[in-house]
């Protein structure tokens, strides 16, 4: 089978969307790119997470054209590919829509620094403004609202992050959820305290060395 650990890790991974409370249903996506095979693989659309099986994954080549599988893959699979065709630091796109993150993305907010778990993801997690869900242009605003970061909240919609490997990205999308259930909770008795620029600086850098980033 092409990808078969890719496959079976999304397989692993889609379970754990729906059982952390990041999605619900069969909404949000996952994908994994093997940079050697220049393949990524993709959670196929609207199937259940606890019935996916590991050759019910979509593998495409960054054209979006389907190498194997008989499903079909997911309908955000140009957001994948952008990542994987324009950041060489980047194996691993997770994608939901977590309540808290999803609810600032309907405000189009900005989740500013308040906690330095802000950090697993840059400096602050920016969002998009609203553009229709599985396009490509909506894959080329998050990466440019995204630049450098590891997250980015897409308007109306979700937030999609991303790392070197699965269990960064998918703990990204955990950390950025709970910060921003922090922004929402603070904003809505006051205004937070926020970081300043040198103690996220510190954070970024602390963060280089973290396991999990550089296993």
């Amino acid at each position: 089978m092409i990808l078969q650990k890719e496959r079976e890790m999304l397989v692993e991974y889609g379970k754990k969307l729906v059982e952390t409370g990041l999605t619900s249903g069969s909404f949000g996506n996952l994908s994994l790119y093997n940079p050697d095979e220049k393949l990524m693989a993709i959670t196929p659309s609207g199937m259940d997470y606890f019935i996916i099986k590991p050759e019910d994954i979509v593998v495409l080549n960054l054209d979006g054209e389907k190498v194997d599988g008989d499903r079909k893959p997911s309908s955000e699979y140009h957001m994948h590919r952008i990542f994987y065709q324009k950041r060489k630091d980047i194996t691993a796109v997770v994608h939901t829509h977590s309540t808290f993150a999803t609810t600032l993305a309907c405000l189009q907010w900005t989740i500013e620094p308040l906690h330095y778990l802000v950090g697993y993801a840059g400096t602050e997690v920016p969002c998009t403004p609203y553009v229709k869900f599985g396009t490509y242009e909506l894959g080329e605003v998050a990466l440019n609202t995204m630049g450098d970061r590891y997250a980015v909240l897409l308007g109306n919609h979700g937030l999609l992050t991303c790392g070197q490997d699965l269990p960064y990205a998918f703990d990204v999308a955990q950390q950025i959820e709970f910060a921003a259930e922090l922004y929402y909770r603070a904003k809505a008795v006051g205004e937070p305290v926020l970081l300043k620029d040198e103690q996220i600086n510190e954070v970024l850098e602390a963060f280089k060395t973290y396991a999990v980033r550089n296993k």
